[in-house]
């Protein structure tokens, strides 16, 4: 299981993420200020535009909401690994104190052995 994902290009965007864009763009452009009074469709502009703001927002949060899932698994899955090599560590020195001590052991018995016949010592 991969907690990585890459991050989306904007080949990876849907058509309406992209017109919802380009909404955006095209009203900041237009310089157009809304009023009251000024146009009957104001109402109508208004409610459009915060629709508008709504998806696009909404998209946003969506992706962060997504991102700090994201997050908080490869925090755990941090967690989980340290304490896995932690206790690696742990057992491997614990193994590497026997084998020094099993050496000692015989490292002592090996001068206890009468010499060779037929040796000089």
């Amino acid at each position: 299981m991969s907690y990585l994902q890459p991050i989306q290009s904007s080949a990876g965007f849907k058509p309406t993420d992209l017109d919802v864009e380009e909404n955006v763009r095209t009203l900041a452009n237009a310089g157009t200020v809304f009023r009251e009074g000024d146009n009957p469709n104001t109402d109508a502009t208004t409610s459009s535009l915060s629709t508008l703001l709504r998806r696009v927002s909404g998209n946003s949060m969506r992706e962060i909401d997504t991102l700090i899932g994201d997050l908080r698994d490869l925090r755990e899955k941090l967690r989980s690994d340290g304490e896995r090599i932690h206790r690696d560590i742990v057992e491997y020195a614990a193994l590497s104190q026997q084998v020094m001590q099993l050496s000692k052991i015989i490292s002592e018995s090996v001068k206890r052995l009468p010499d060779a016949p037929g040796t000089d010592g």
